[in-house]
C-alpha cells in the first residue's frame, strides 16, 4: 500500500467544533472511515502504524489506538497483533441463537448422524483467523475439517480453528465419536458467541466433500466463540442449501432462540 498523505486534526480545527462535538477518538474513527469510504485507502489494504497516525494527526497513540480497536470491534478493520491493522471488507451480520450439537440434531429428527474426518491438524494460523481470534502470527492453532451426514448425506462441513491453550488434547480426540461442539463444551461453555450468515457458491474441496453441484447455494454460518475475554474458537459451518435451514425465533425479552 502506498503511503498515504495524512491531514493533521489541528488545535485550531478542534477549536471551531461546537460544544456537543465527539470526543478525539471518535474524530479519529470517523476520519479513518472517510479515508475508506473515499477509496483513498484502498480496500482490504493496511492501514498506516499508530506511531505514524500519531505524530500525522498530532495526537497521542492512546487516542490511536482506542478509535483503530473500536473500529475492528465493529468489523471495519482487522487488527493482527505483532503484524498491523487491515481494513476489513464489508459485509452484512445476522445475530442468531444457542450452539447446538449438530448429531443431536440430526438424531432428534430421527435421522442416522455420521460424519467423515478430513483434517486434524496443527497450523500457523492464516490472516483471516489470525484477525478474527487475537492470534499472533507466532503462534499455531489446531485445524479440524469435517463433513456431518444425516442418513447417509452431507449436510454440514465443518472447517473449525481451536485455540491450543484452551483444549489442548484436542488432536487427540476421535471425532468421529463425539462431536468437536460437545468435546469443547465438556472442556467449558463459551460465555459469548458471535455468528455472521452469508449466502455463497461452493469452491471444488467444497462441492466434493459436501457431494454438491457447483451451483448449489450454500449456507455459511461462520461463528467465534468466547471463554471470558478469550476467543477459543473460530468455525466456518458449510451447509447446503437443498438440505438445511436455519430457523430462529426472538423471545419477548429480545434474546435470539433457534
Amino acid at each position: 500500500m502506498s503511503k498515504t498523505s495524512l491531514r493533521p486534526l489541528s488545535r485550531r480545527s478542534a477549536a471551531q467544533l461546537p460544544s456537543h462535538a465527539a470526543p478525539l477518538y471518535e474524530k479519529v474513527k470517523q476520519y479513518v472511515v472517510e479515508k475508506i469510504g473515499s477509496g483513498e485507502w484502498s480496500k482490504s489494504g493496511r492501514l498506516p502504524g499508530e506511531p505514524e497516525l500519531a505524530r500525522s494527526l498530532g495526537i497521542s497513540r492512546m487516542t490511536i489506538n482506542r478509535a483503530l480497536r473500536e473500529l475492528a470491534e465493529d468489523r471495519i478493520l482487522e487488527r493482527i497483533p505483532g503484524v498491523g491493522t487491515f481494513i476489513a471488507e464489508a459485509k452484512p451480520t445476522s445475530a442468531i441463537v444457542e450452539i447446538h450439537n449438530i448429531a443431536d440434531e440430526i438424531r432428534n429428527r430421527g435421522q442416522t448422524y455420521g460424519c467423515e474426518v478430513v483434517t486434524l491438524e496443527k497450523i500457523d494460523p492464516p490472516r483471516p483467523v489470525m484477525a478474527g481470534m487475537d492470534i499472533r502470527p507466532d503462534h499455531k492453532v489446531f485445524r479440524a475439517v469435517i463433513a456431518h451426514r444425516a442418513n447417509g448425506s452431507a449436510v454440514q462441513l465443518e472447517e473449525r480453528y481451536v485455540r491450543p491453550s484452551f483444549a489442548p488434547k484436542f488432536l487427540d480426540q476421535d471425532f468421529t465419536r463425539i462431536t468437536t461442539t460437545a468435546y469443547l463444551f465438556g472442556i467449558q461453555p463459551p460465555s459469548d458467541a458471535e455468528h455472521i450468515i452469508e449466502a455463497e457458491l461452493p469452491d471444488e474441496e467444497t462441492q466434493r466433500l459436501l457431494e454438491i453441484w457447483p451451483h448449489e447455494p450454500c449456507l455459511v454460518v461462520m461463528r467465534r466463540t468466547w471463554v471470558g475475554s478469550t476467543i477459543t474458537t473460530l468455525s466456518r459451518l458449510t451447509h447446503p442449501g437443498s438440505r438445511y435451514r436455519l430457523i430462529g425465533r426472538t423471545s419477548k425479552n429480545g434474546d435470539a432462540q433457534s
